[in-house]
């Protein structure tokens, strides 16, 4: 007899599974090298999005019809070590926060694929960017619905992984790959924050899973069961996983170097989804953030300062896809005000909206210009540009300042140099030393030092 709980796990698990499909194909077409038609990978994507839209949407309904706020999916234990007390289940969950944010991310993906089915018509990369989106689609599917701390993180490497990828996807330019090398930098300081946070959090409570962090009420109106002073660790260090995510202050830097990617690629992670996974970590553990009043503070003090330095940024920027970038930051900086003050329905509102339309923006960019001047030729004279009535009340030498904190991009380029990518690749150069003397030892012959390969020589010539 099929019940309504049979249902929703069937349904559920379709939602899960999809994105996993598509990987598997994409992914085991290249491995073995059985390359795929344009239409055959454009058709796969478009129906994995669908069988994953679909059956949430109709999940949603049966929600809202039954009543029922909070859908447990488990997909079995996977991990078991019973002496040290751990054990790693894949739990999903369907609730008020999860079906929503799921239900835009299918949405979007399916609009940005059409789109690039056309944009990167016939181009060589076309399958490679495909992979990578399967690994995008699938971690922002699993990151939206986990309802354990371990389930979330693999869905959050999944979605940096391809993020790092696609921002270096003119692999053939030194450019790409070096910002590449910048977002996975900050990645890797935000991921290290997430998993200690995880840590405690399994310390603190015994399981990563969020209903057994709140001691009553599913989400928005549960409670963390953990003190005050245990909630602001552990919130600090998701704080700071959700700054780097976000690209929120200080980590801005690497933001406008994303844009090196394909447009769809710019829309869909800087522009719709991506961008806006650092505050939605902040949503889903929102009963840690109300627990603590330093930590709330925190939180809004690092989204007024965030939507403040990139409403400067955005403004003084020649390149439209970089001043889009600004413009998200700046909305991700208000929507982590909304969070800091409790405002989390207006929060979750402001984000679908705001995804919406700078996906629009961003996928519309390439060809803003044209249509600009088109409007121009039509009316027969110049567009007026509103200028910030505000700006002319200040002194001559604050614009200049501002002017100058927006165009560098608040220095934050200098201070991730400096401070994150700088160590970061001296940390992995020694790790590759350390590598080529355990192989000079092992082969009992010299390898080659990696760092002297020159992989750009066209661009080195063009530098000379």
């Amino acid at each position: 007899m099929i019940t309504l709980q049979t249902t929703f796990q069937t349904l559920g698990t379709a939602v899960i599974v999809s994105p996993v499909i598509l990987l598997a194909i994409l992914g085991l077409s290249g491995l073995f090298n059985r390359a795929l038609s344009e239409g055959s990978i454009s058709r796969l994507t478009q129906a994995a999005v669908l069988f994953t839209l679909l059956p949430a949407i109709v999940i949603l309904f049966l929600m809202l019809a039954t009543g029922i706020r909070y859908v447990p999916v488990e997909l079995g234990n996977w991990v078991s070590i019973p002496e040290q007390d751990f054990h790693f289940s894949l739990k999903f969950a369907f609730d008020r926060l999860s079906i929503p944010f799921a239900i835009l991310s299918c949405v979007l993906c399916g609009v940005v694929a059409e789109f690039t089915r056309r944009y990167l018509h016939r181009e060589e990369g076309y399958a490679r960017f495909f992979l990578f989106y399967a690994v995008f689609f699938c971690g922002m599917v699993w990151s939206s619905l986990a309802s354990t701390i371990e389930t979330l993180f693999v869905g959050w490497e999944m979605v940096g992984l391809s993020s790092a990828l696609l921002v270096a996807y003119f692999h053939e330019r030194v450019n790409p790959v070096r910002n590449g090398q910048r977002v996975w930098s900050v990645y890797r300081l935000s991921d290290a924050a997430f998993l200690t946070a995880a840590i405690t959090m399994h310390h603190l409570t015994g399981e990563g899973d969020f209903g057994g962090l709140m001691s009553s009420g599913v989400w928005p109106e549960g409670v963390a069961a953990i003190e005050p002073g245990q909630a602001l660790l552990v919130g600090s260090l998701l704080l700071i996983a959700a700054a780097g995510k976000s690209g929120l202050f200080p980590f801005s830097g690497w933001l406008p170097r994303a844009m090196e990617g394909p447009t769809p690629s710019s829309a869909i992670f800087y522009g719709a989804l991506s961008v806006h996974l650092g505050a939605y970590l902040l949503l889903r553990l929102s009963p840690i953030v109300a627990v603590s009043l330093p930590l709330q503070i925190m939180v809004l003090t690092l989204g007024i300062i965030t939507a403040g330095c990139g409403a400067v940024m955005s403004r003084v920027q020649s390149d439209v896809k970089v001043s889009l970038a600004y413009a998200s930051l700046t909305q991700v900086g208000i929507i982590v005000v909304e969070i800091g003050l409790g405002l989390y329905y207006l929060a979750l509102i402001h984000i679908i909206g705001h995804a919406c339309l700078r996906t629009m923006q961003l996928l519309r960019a390439p060809t803003i210009i044209r249509d600009y001047e088109d409007i121009e030729n039509q009316i027969g004279t110049r567009l007026e540009h509103d200028e910030w009535a505000g700006a002319r009340m200040l002194p001559g030498t604050i614009q200049r300042w501002c002017y100058r904190f927006g165009f560098d991009r608040g220095f934050m380029d200098i201070a991730l140099d400096k401070y994150i990518v700088g160590p970061f690749v001296r940390t992995m150069h020694w790790c590759d030393r350390q590598e080529q003397r355990i192989t000079d030892w092992i082969s009992r012959e010299q390898s080659r030092e990696s760092e002297d390969i020159d992989l750009h020589p066209e661009e080195m010539g063009r530098a000379a």
